[in-house]
Parts: structure tokens; sequence; C-alpha cells
């Protein structure tokens, strides 16, 4: 099988920090005595696919409080032909229209998005729409305003690809053992064990305040919910189960900031080096440091 790559552009997606992420998993995965995998905010999913290419675990599963994120998953693990076939199609009509004309057709598909609430699980039409969003839309920014809709503008690219076939059915492929569930990261706590390898990728602590990025869903990730999580990463290492944890590093700002020192006393806290994907000035994308904490030694 051909390297597998997420399916989605994501703030904050793990593909170019696979290597160093790499590094960091637990020597029980490596030698096979992990028998479960959990993500529970899954996101672009770049290190579950890295996983399940790389290891052999009896189990896994991968949360997120996005449902379309969610839906666009089981879609492609039960009818990724379907979902091809629409996105297909979706591509041959907007690559044959000149700039204009992909900007009106872009925004139609956005008010069709946001015109009808997601219900049943699977829908191939709204996964569809979903990447097609994804695929053409401003630096492939997935972000929904206070009443969750979808409002992020059109991104002017010259030839997107908007249907990866081969990529998606290699996924399909991957994926179809793993269970996919629409729910908050603490829906994962009852699956947990010692013979449990939890990787957590929640929305970054905002290293300004105005580089916050959390508006994936209408809810945000403030300071008390970063607690919050916190307290679950010490629960679920009473359990004895091997816990990575991604997050922004405060330091990159503010030498003195040590919220993270803090909410994660005693366990490890590793910095590697990451490039700022997604900021509206060029000049602010380059290395800064972000945070890998684990509650085991490398």
């Amino acid at each position: 099988m051909d390297v597998v790559r997420p399916f989605v552009k994501w703030a904050g997606g793990k593909g170019s920090l696979i290597p160093q992420i790499t590094k960091y998993y637990p020597f029980e995965l490596k030698n096979g005595r992990i028998e479960k995998y959990v993500e529970p905010f899954v996101g672009g999913g770049a290190v579950l696919i890295d996983i399940l290419q790389k290891y052999e675990v009896q189990e896994a599963y991968a949360f997120d409080i996005n449902k379309d994120l969610i839906n666009c998953y089981n879609v492609i693990k039960f009818n990724v032909e379907d979902l091809i076939q629409k996105l297909e199609k979706k591509e041959k009509e907007f690559l044959s229209l000149d700039n204009e004309k992909r900007k009106n057709y872009f925004y139609d598909v956005r008010e069709e998005y946001n015109s009808y609430v997601l219900d049943a699980e699977p829908n191939v039409k709204r996964a569809s729409e979903f990447i097609f969003l994804n695929r053409t839309c401003f630096n492939g920014l997935y972000r929904v305003n206070r009443n969750g809709k979808f409002n992020v503008p059109f991104g002017k690219y010259k030839n997107p690809t908007i249907c990866d076939s081969s990529n998606l059915r290699n996924l399909s492929k991957l994926i179809k053992d793993v269970l996919f569930e629409y729910g908050d990261y603490k829906k994962s706590e009852e699956i947990i064990d010692r013979n449990t390898f939890v990787y957590f990728d929640p929305p970054y602590r905002p290293l300004s305040d105005t580089s916050g990025f959390t508006s994936y869903t209408k809810e945000d990730f403030n300071d008390e919910k970063q607690k919050e999580l916190a307290e679950y990463f010490n629960l679920l290492s009473t359990r004895n189960a091997k816990l990575m944890l991604s997050n922004s590093n405060p330091k990159n700002v503010d030498s003195n900031d040590n919220f993270f020192e803090d909410i994660y006393r005693g366990f490890n806290i590793n910095e590697v080096s990451a490039k700022r994907m997604i900021n509206s000035n060029s000049e602010g994308r380059g290395e800064i440091s972000e945070l890998l904490i684990t509650n085991y030694e490398e």
C-alpha cells in the first residue's frame, strides 16, 4: 500500500511533526505490548494514520467534537466509492470554471453546507461538501462562527486537488477497524486501560490574544478547559495507560509563563520544533517550539 496521508488540511495538523513525534512513542507500542490506541481529539488524523501504518494494534478508537469531521471518517470507512464519485463531479465542475465562477461555485456549496444540520451518519453528500470546502477555502482552514456556520472565505488556488481517489481508497482500507465516534474527549474514558496508548491533540492554548485558533466547533477551549484536560490526563495516568499530549509552548512569547509546567507538574515536558503554518502575516510563519507531554520516559 502507498503511504497514506490525511484527507483534510487541518489547523495544527501533525503531518510535518511526525518524524519528531515518532521519537516519543512509548517503547511498549514499538515492541507490540500496546493493544489499544486512542485519539480523543482526532482532527486531521496524522498520528492515527502513522501508527496504523507502522504498528499492529488490536483496537483503535478516535473521537472528536466536530460532528462533520467524524462523519467524513465514517463515510471514508464505509462509503468511499460513493464519496469519490461526488468529489470527482465537484472537481470536474469546479476546475472547468474561470476564477470568478469558481468563487461563485464555492459560495454556493458553502451556502448549501450551512443550510442544514447533519443528522444521520454516514452522510456522503455532507462529507463531499466538507472536503470540497476544505480543499478550496482560504488556507485550508476549518472554522465556524458562534452559530456553528462554516465561515472561511474562498481561496484562490490555481489547480486544487479536490478528489485524491487513490489516497481515499487507501485510507478507507487503513481505518476499516477503527471506531470513530462523535463526542467530547471524556467519552474515551471507559475504554482506556493499562494496555492503551493515548495521544491528545487538543486545541492549542493561544500564544497571544490574537493568535488563538480554537474555532473547529462553536465551543471555545479556554484555560479552564485546558486545566480540565490536565486533570483527565492525570486520571488516566493512574490507570497506567501510556499518554502523550501536544500543545503550544507559551515560552515562545513569555519565558515566565509556566502554565503547562503547573498543570502538568510531575509529567515529562519535552520541546519539539514546529513550523507555524497558518498566519495571516507571512513573516509570522517560521520555526517555533511546541510541547510534547508524556507520563513516561522517552
